[in-house]
């Protein structure tokens, strides 16, 4: 049997970065928070803390802080009086960045938990459901993770986008595989693939862009109003920037449709049925089929 106030003061390490903020929220002094995790370092044989600062998991580390969530939402839903809680159950999911700026956000109402977002690329997600980190995620492949289930959400539509002046600038002879080569692009991350996804539609040649890299989603939309580059907009942030002339399509009939799915560990499944629900709803209402 797992030492759960151990687990406890590993979580909130890597929650927090520190064994001074971890030992704050859990109401006892830094010493006996490094003795917990020294005990279940020394029982495991294995490292669990990258010291940092700030303070990591290790993958380790990390599966044992999943396992503890897991054994809460559990809990959450035995009657408190068989089994009281020792602690508030927390949730980690994946979910892609433009899903989270646009549907996502009120579905999470639908579990009285606390939320340990991990936002990643939807054609990253399942990674982390595969190494045990998240319970559930948005991804972009319908195969499931072993011991995950998957639902069809729908599809997100991006629209490659640019204000009027660069597309004036850049593209006055056209979409080509050359102009899109010189242009510079905005890229959400290093593992956004939606501009090259988008280039190779439109020109039907795998092209090496360039461009500006800027992880969030507003300040992404921002930066093409403001002529620094081209890149995807989900259709519905772009609706009020189109209609403002702000921003207009390149190519107007070529859009990019992503398919989004729902994995969730099936173990977890009933716990988490009406935060499913609501996912399911939400898209419904949002994407496309």
């Amino acid at each position: 049997m797992h030492d759960y106030p151990a687990l406890e003061a590993l979580a909130e390490i890597i929650r927090l970065g520190s064994f001074d903020a971890a030992a704050a929220r859990l109401g006892i002094t830094p010493s006996a928070v490094s003795q917990r995790i020294k005990g279940l370092e020394d029982r495991l044989g294995a490292v669990l803390i990258h010291r940092g600062p700030p303070a990591s998991g290790t993958e380790t580390g990390l599966r044992l802080m999943q396992h503890l969530d897991q054994v809460r939402l559990l809990e959450q839903g035995l009657d408190k009086h068989i089994r009281p809680q020792s602690g508030p159950a927390v949730l980690r999911i994946a979910v892609n960045a433009d899903s989270l700026a646009t549907w996502f956000l009120p579905a999470m109402t639908a579990l009285p938990v606390l939320y340990d977002l991990v936002v990643d690329d939807q054609d990253h997600a399942r990674d982390w459901l595969r190494s045990g980190q998240v319970s559930a995620a948005i991804t972009s492949n319908p195969q499931p993770v072993a011991g995950c289930d998957a639902s069809a959400l729908g599809h997100m539509r991006y629209l490659a986008l640019a204000s009027p002046a660069f597309i004036a600038s850049h593209f006055a002879t056209g979409c080509t595989a050359e102009t899109l080569s010189a242009a510079p692009a905005v890229i959400f991350n290093s593992k956004d693939a939606l501009q090259a996804h988008w280039a190779e539609r439109a020109t039907g040649q795998r092209l090496r862009l360039r461009g500006h890299l800027i992880p969030a989603s507003e300040p992404f939309a921002r930066a093409l109003a403001l002529g620094l580059g081209w890149g995807m907009v989900p259709e519905t942030m772009a609706r009020s920037a189109i209609a403002n002339g702000e921003l207009r399509p390149i190519l107007p009939d070529l859009p990019l449709d992503v398919p989004l799915y729902w994995q969730v560990s099936r173990a977890l499944a009933p716990a988490i049925r009406p935060l499913s629900d609501a996912v399911k709803k939400r898209a419904a209402e949002n994407l496309r089929p």
